[in-house]
C-alpha cells in the first residue's frame, strides 16, 4: 500500500474514534494493528459512551465489510486450489512442517506450536507414516501462570489424541509484560516420541527433500 492508503486510514481512523469508536473496532474495521489505531488517533477528542447493542446496532464499516467479502473469497480460492488431499499431499505436508517446528537434534521427535490445527496435522502425519507405539507418545505444555490448566489440558487432549496421564508436568511461564504481551489461551504444545531411530528417519525425510 503506497503512502496515500496510509494517509486514508489514518484519516478514517480519526473520524471513527472523534464517532468513539473502540481502537478494537477501529483496527478491526481498517484491517491493523491496533497499536497503529492507538497512534494515529492520538490526541482526538470524543466522549466516551456505551455503545447502544440494542435496536440502534452500529451499522458495520464498509472497510470491514470489505475485508470480511475478501477472506470469504480467499478461503473459496483455497478450498478449490487444494482440492482433495491424498497421502502423498499429507506425507509432503507433514515433512515440510516438521522442518519448520520440529527438533532436529536430541533422541526424540518432538513438534511444538501453539495452533491446535497444525499440532493435529503433525499428529495425523506422524500416525500415519511411521509405527508409533501409543504407549510412548508424551505431551508437555508450556503455558502461562494465571491461565487456566485444566481446560488447557482438555483442549489439548482432543487435539492429540493423547491420554493426559502420558503428559509430562507442564511448564508455568510468568508473564512479563516487557518481552510478550499476547497469551496464548491453551498454550504451546509440545508432542514427544521418544526413539532415536524414528528421529533419524524423519531426518532423513528432510535430507532428502533438501537435496
Amino acid at each position: 500500500m503506497g503512502n496515500r492508503g496510509h494517509l486514508h486510514k489514518q484519516d478514517e481512523a480519526r473520524r471513527l474514534r472523534a464517532e468513539a469508536w473502540t481502537l478494537d473496532e477501529i483496527a478491526s474495521a481498517l484491517g491493523c494493528a491496533k497499536s497503529s489505531a492507538s497512534l494515529w488517533t492520538r490526541g482526538v477528542e470524543f466522549d466516551p459512551k456505551p455503545r447502544n447493542r440494542g435496536n440502534n446496532v452500529t451499522k458495520p464499516h464498509h472497510l470491514h465489510l470489505k475485508k470480511l467479502a475478501q477472506i470469504e473469497e480467499c478461503k473459496a480460492w483455497a478450498n478449490e486450489a487444494l482440492g482433495n488431499v491424498s497421502d502423498r499431499d499429507l506425507f509432503m505436508a507433514g515433512i515440510g512442517l516438521y522442518a519448520g517446528d520440529g527438533a532436529k537434534t536430541g533422541a526424540e521427535v518432538r513438534f511444538a506450536n501453539s495452533n491446535p490445527g497444525l499440532v493435529a496435522l503433525h499428529c495425523r502425519w506422524f500416525r500415519t507414516f511411521f509405527e508409533v507405539d501409543e504407549s510412548k507418545m508424551r505431551f508437555q505444555l508450556y503455558l502461562h501462570e494465571g491461565l487456566d490448566l485444566d481446560a488447557a489440558n482438555e483442549h489439548w487432549v482432543g487435539v492429540t489424541g493423547i491420554p493426559s496421564e502420558q503428559f509430562y508436568k507442564p511448564y508455568r511461564a510468568k508473564a512479563d509484560a516487557f518481552i510478550r504481551r499476547t497469551k496464548h489461551e491453551f498454550g504451546c504444545a509440545h508432542v514427544r516420541y521418544c526413539s532415536t531411530r524414528t528421529l533419524r528417519k524423519v531426518l532423513a525425510l528432510l535430507d532428502a527433500l533438501l537435496s
